[in-house]
């Protein structure tokens, strides 16, 4: 890929998007990672910094003061408005509310936690007669590897053309704060998660999985040139296949 041309074109996709939407600039979650940083980034370039607000969700029980730190580190960096929102408060409503909630799972928990945020970003960018930007990568987009309606409910996704070692080198050349690139990817939806453990396979990996998939190489090639196993294979192939409606507009019957 070449990273300067890519650059440019979602630079342009961001310009045009928000030109043809009649609004007034964007709103972005900034989490402290890597993906919703290049996001920013180069939303910042599209747009100006006085057209893009940051906003940091944390869960102040959860979120690690590392990532609050990194958030507000790129935004300074940027020079974008940003502000800070502790969503423990809608969270433990939002669970009193409801009995149920005593015995939700953790994966219930947390895209609870995503649509929270995703509602935060659209009140502010409704308010300002804004679009909201995404985060995700195309190696997350492929595997299903978000939040239905959390942060996958977003009006743009520039880098979503992006498999995340893509994310890594373009954050590199864009100057991306350096504890920003080098941090282990989490969702930091519940303690001590980490993206590659949940995954079962490191980014690394499953970008080249990916990649020869997308080429439609077959599994026995994939597996006789890669040191990956059967088990990680068939596992990145079911996440590709079980996420489908997640990729799609809900469905309607046909008439």
């Amino acid at each position: 890929m070449n990273l300067e041309i890519e650059q440019n074109r979602i630079i342009d996709f961001i310009r045009n998007e928000i030109r043809k939407a009649g609004v007034g600039g964007a709103v972005i979650g900034i989490s402290g990672g890597i993906d919703s940083a290049l996001a920013a980034t180069l939303t910042v370039k599209a747009l100006g910094k006085d057209k893009v607000l940051g906003i940091h969700m944390p869960e102040s029980s959860l979120t690690p003061s590392e990532d609050s730190k990194d958030a507000k580190t790129l935004a300074d960096w940027l020079g974008i408005e940003f502000q800070t929102i502790d969503i423990s408060g809608i969270i433990s409503a939002f669970m009193a509310a409801i009995p149920e909630s005593e015995s939700a799972d953790r994966l219930s928990v947390g895209n609870l936690k995503a649509r929270i945020r995703m509602s935060l970003l659209y009140f502010h960018a409704n308010r300002m007669n804004r679009m909201v930007i995404g985060t995700g990568n195309k190696t997350e987009i492929l595997l299903g590897y978000f939040t239905k309606y959390g942060d996958g409910g977003v009006d743009l996704e520039p880098i979503g053309g992006l498999y995340k070692t893509d994310v890594w080198e373009l954050s590199r050349r864009l100057g991306v704060p350096e504890p920003i690139i080098t941090k282990k990817p989490s969702a930091g939806l519940w303690a001590g998660q980490t993206d590659e453990a949940e995954l079962g396979i490191s980014y690394l990996k499953v970008d080249e999985v990916l990649k020869r998939l997308e080429q439609y190489e077959d599994p026995e090639t994939i597996l006789n040139t890669l040191e990956i196993s059967v088990e990680q294979l068939n596992s990145v192939i079911n996440r590709i296949e079980k996420s489908e409606h997640k990729r799609s507009a809900p469905q309607v019957p046909l008439s």
